[in-house]
């Protein structure tokens, strides 16, 4: 009853009689789109889709609203489709825009319903709207995202057949970009090698591919790549050096001693070449080196590399300054640390989540509750940044290994209210610490929280609670924990069949 009355209000609201077409506020629009959405998700019908629309009788669907409304229902691709279906059907359809066709085809291609996504693409002529690059772009890119590049380069070709006019060395970077993106750089490479004379070959085509190369780790190719662009009369930027810089460098092993200092050659080497094509390196150029410095505990080389950049002009990003903060915390040398941290901020730039989380990250090392305990309240009274899901894991483990489960409720509860969790890491560190600590009955607590939220518990979670609660002749808190997971097997289906747990025996 408590769901009809509240889908009656949000009937009464919409069935008004202004019409949203005419002079629209965006605040407005997206409310009523926030409405119409929860009324088709509260009355969804799985075996009739149109039924969830008709919902909808008698409300004015203008195209913002029903822009707006596709883009809350993108990750329910039957309900989205049935309502686009809806507005076409109604006697004064509003009128389909290129924006709304673009969505749809975006949220079907997702859940790879690609006939669907064609069937719109060809749908839009007969409103009046040519389909664009852009439109088969969208396609393409969720071709390539399911492993279907011959499909996503045949869609491609059809550009011109459908648009009438030949894709743009924009749309062919973008193809390149995509297939890089996702790891198909081989597929990428043939494909600019066969039509690199069709369109002009420039700067950003060869650093897609470089960055591509990197990205799989064939810095070989990468370094081809590089030569060949100069070769050919075009001149690399400091957005392609700092692509192979980052190859070269983010996945390089630093240990031991040799292999550190092999990295360090190499990236010297692209520095050097930089210069001497008149280039000079910026922030993100030193910010790459800074990251090898710290994965290599390099805290002196770090600071001389902080203080060059300075000498130069170069202002450090937050980045730059966490790959410091990062570098200084893990060899011990808080103290300086928090001096940078200081610097940052009296620079203008305010420390991330990730900042303080080197802080916490020592503090957790050390066992210094006291020290993160004031850090992490400092941070919520002064407001100084929105700590991440991490930022709370990193706490909550660490309280719960020292036993102060009262300080853990209270991280717990700020996690919740801020929104940024808890995730499945979350719950599946709370309720192996619990169980360490042998209370159950939180473990259970926070075991059926979490599956109620639709997080699947990892099967060693499952057998953890199963097996201690067994030991601990707890056999009716298990019965009913197994009576809620029967109930909420209609919701993960076939993904319970791994928990089949066989008897247990004390």
């Amino acid at each position: 009853m408590a769901q009809c009355r509240f889908s009656s209000s949000l009937l009464l609201r919409l069935r008004s009689a202004r019409r949203f077409s005419s002079l629209p506020n965006p605040t407005t629009t997206q409310n009523d789109a926030e409405l119409v959405s929860n009324i088709l998700l509260h009355h969804h019908n799985p075996f009739h889709a149109m039924e969830s629309s008709l919902q909808l009788h008698g409300i004015t669907l203008s195209p913002d609203l029903l822009h707006h409304t596709l883009l809350r229902l993108k990750h329910n691709s039957k309900i989205a489709l049935a309502l686009f279906h809806y507005a076409k059907s109604l006697p004064s359809p509003p009128p389909l825009t290129s924006h709304a066709f673009h969505l749809l085809i975006d949220i079907v291609a997702k859940v790879r319903q690609y006939d669907v996504a064609w069937q719109l693409i060809l749908e839009m002529d007969r409103h009046n709207l040519t389909p664009t690059a852009a439109t088969f772009l969208i396609l393409i890119r969720r071709l390539i995202a399911s492993g279907l590049t011959r499909q996503a380069v045949r869609a491609f070709d059809d550009i011109e057949t459908f648009v009438l006019t030949r894709p743009t060395a924009q749309d062919f970077c973008s193809l390149l970009d995509t297939l890089c993106k996702y790891g198909y750089v081989k597929v990428a490479a043939e494909v600019f090698n066969k039509r690199k004379h069709d369109y002009v070959a420039d700067v950003k085509m060869y650093t897609v591919l470089v960055y591509g190369w990197c990205k799989i780790g064939r810095f070989d190719m990468a370094e081809r790549f590089l030569r060949d662009m100069i070769e050919r009369g075009i001149e690399p930027n400091v957005v392609t050096y700092n692509v192979f810089l980052d190859g070269i460098c983010r996945k390089a092993s630093l240990h031991p001693q040799d292999r550190f200092e092999r990295t360090i050659r190499n990236a010297l080497k692209v520095f050097d070449e930089m210069s001497s094509r008149g280039i000079e390196p910026d922030v993100t150029s030193f910010s790459i080196l800074l990251h090898v410095y710290s994965r290599a505990h390099k805290p002196q080389l770090s600071l001389d590399k902080l203080k060059e950049m300075r000498e130069r002009g170069i202002c450090p990003t937050v980045a730059t300054y966490t790959s410091v903060v990062k570098c200084l915390c893990s060899c011990g040398r808080l103290e300086e640390a928090e001096d940078l941290l200081g610097e940052m901020v009296r620079n203008g730039v305010s420390p991330s989540a990730a900042t303080y989380n080197c802080f916490f990250k020592e503090y957790r090392g050390r066992k210094d509750s006291e020290s993160a305990l004031k850090l992490y309240r400092k941070m919520k009274e002064d407001r100084l940044f929105a700590p991440s899901v991490h930022t709370y894991n990193i706490l909550v483990g660490m309280f719960l290994q020292l036993n102060r489960v009262e300080i853990v409720r209270e991280i717990w509860d700020d996690m919740k209210e801020s929104g940024a969790g808890p995730d499945l890491d979350s719950y599946t560190m709370l309720i192996h610490g619990l169980c360490e600590k042998q209370k159950w009955r939180e473990a259970c607590q926070f075991f059926v929280e979490m599956i109620e939220k639709g997080l699947l518990p990892q099967k060693v979670t499952f057998e953890t609670l199963y097996r201690g609660l067994i030991q601990s002749d707890m056999l009716r808190t298990w019965r009913r924990l197994k009576k809620k997971l029967d109930e909420e097997s209609v919701t993960f289906g076939s993904e319970f069949q791994n928990y089949h747990l066989k008897p247990y025996r004390r």
